[in-house]
């Protein structure tokens, strides 16, 4: 496909109402061009012009409306507020069924974070003490923090810069005869190549535990993420598309896995009473299954505006060089949006670094920000599990040595030191037209003057 050349006028022309339905058949119709700035144009708003978006409120975030509080309060006055004093018919109960059926699979287990979900499957799945499980380093640490915590070995492989997702090419270096499972991240609620990575877990006959924490009801190749794997894990906490402050879930299509589960997360205990294994408490309590069932309702209704916007901004980016939205892979149906991603290509704003780009753009009033500032191979932990008597017993010296060789994983370090921005989407995105074009103007007023930046 030839690129756009990309004009002020072509970025900027804006949409009819029925763009809605034109875009689900990839069509945007472009018809008026969007009024540019006209005050202070020629100057940066960091350097005392004029900015395109004064006093922008985007808006608020976590989403909050009189039936999620209705539903609390309800729960609060009713002094039902632990999941085993109404197993059946209580808040969380009720969610994990509800649950299931908008992610389309048998069954969901609620957990106490989606950190706790990722650790309930790496247990049921037996996985522990001498095993590894193949992971990405551009994530928050509770990915991590789950497969340390059953004192397995979390093994990192570099990402693609560009959708920045885990490499499959990569993974599939990284597997050793211990190698149990892959747990691939569906970083920003965009799909991985997960037809790749299933593929790899075929032929090494291995688990696959989906990272789905930021990606809730985004489809992949016609199945929901989360479903794809032996099992998927989600998280609700506050700056998730769906949130309840804490909280999370495990959904699977395998019966057996989820009885598993429900039994590691309960302590133990399995669903008739019995204390059979090992495991932490992980429980939802019911106030939180309160809050996630009282907004249900409108989950999909917000999950469809998220990706109509993020659709037209993409469309809006396409062609421009100095600011490439993340790359969707093919048989990307639609995303969370969790955030709104891009790279930012220092070149084509006369090598002004990603800094200066950002304060650029904070000054005309629209903020962005870098996502993760270190890969998790720059951390301590690395070093902390070294020292470590049961890694020193279930490792061999030359295979911890091996991983500390295996930290050098450049793509990340350069999506985290150079290219990374976003738009912080969970409440950016339920915005109207108009603030996605405001954000358009940014952009290119700031590219405009790009000669300026280097006075920033």
């Amino acid at each position: 496909m030839k690129s756009k050349k990309v004009t002020r006028r072509s970025f900027l022309t804006t949409v009819s109402a029925g763009a809605v339905a034109a875009s689900s058949a990839n069509i945007l119709p472009k018809i008026s061009p969007f009024m540019t700035h006209t005050n202070d144009s020629g100057k940066l708003a960091a350097l005392g012009g004029t900015p395109v978006a004064k006093n922008l409120s985007w808006p608020a975030w976590p989403y909050v409306d009189e039936k999620m509080v209705d539903k609390l309060v309800e729960t609060a006055k009713s002094r039902i507020w632990c999941r085993i004093d109404n197993p059946r018919n209580g808040t969380v109960a009720t969610f994990e069924r509800e649950y299931a059926k908008l992610m389309g699979c048998k069954g969901v287990v609620a957990t106490g974070s989606g950190t706790q979900a990722l650790n309930t499957t790496v247990e049921a799945l037996g996985i522990g003490p001498g095993d590894e499980v193949i992971t990405s380093p551009y994530t928050d640490m509770g990915t991590i923090a789950s497969i340390l915590v059953s004192r397995a070995l979390p093994v990192m492989a570099d990402i693609d810069p560009e959708s920045f997702q885990i490499d499959p090419d990569d993974v599939e270096r990284k597997i050793t005869p211990r190698t149990k499972a892959i747990m691939p991240i569906h970083i920003m609620g965009q799909p991985c190549n997960m037809e790749r990575i299933m593929a790899i877990a075929k032929k090494h006959d291995l688990h696959v535990i989906e990272d789905a924490c930021q990606a809730h009801l985004s489809v992949y190749k016609g199945q929901m993420l989360g479903t794809i794997g032996d099992a998927g894990c989600f998280s609700f906490q506050s700056s998730k598309t769906i949130a309840c402050g804490e909280g999370g879930a495990v959904i699977s299509n395998d019966e057996k896995l989820l009885d598993k589960c429900y039994t590691v997360q309960n302590h133990g205990t399995n669903r008739e009473g019995r204390s059979v294994t090992i495991g932490s408490k992980y429980r939802m309590n019911e106030l939180e299954g309160a809050l996630l069932l009282g907004q249900l309702d409108g989950v999909v209704e917000r999950f469809e505006t998220r990706n109509r916007n993020a659709k037209y901004l993409t469309s809006k980016l396409e062609g421009f060089k100095g600011l490439r939205p993340q790359k969707l892979y093919d048989g990307t149906e639609s995303g969370s949006w969790y955030l709104y991603t891009m790279s930012y290509h220092k070149e084509h704003f006369n090598g002004a670094p990603r800094e200066k780009f950002l304060k650029a753009m904070a000054a005309e009033g629209i903020s962005l920000s870098p996502y993760i500032g270190n890969g998790l191979h720059r951390e301590p932990w690395t070093e902390h599990i070294l020292t470590l008597d049961v890694y020193k017993k279930m490792y061999a010296a030359e295979r911890l040595k091996k991983f500390k060789k295996e930290l050098y994983l450049p793509n990340c370090d350069k999506v985290c030191d150079e290219l990374m921005v976003m738009l912080w989407a969970g409440g950016p995105l339920l915005a109207g037209q108009k603030e996605m074009d405001l954000f358009l103007e940014a952009v290119m007023k700031v590219y405009d003057n790009r000669d300026q930046l280097k006075n920033i």
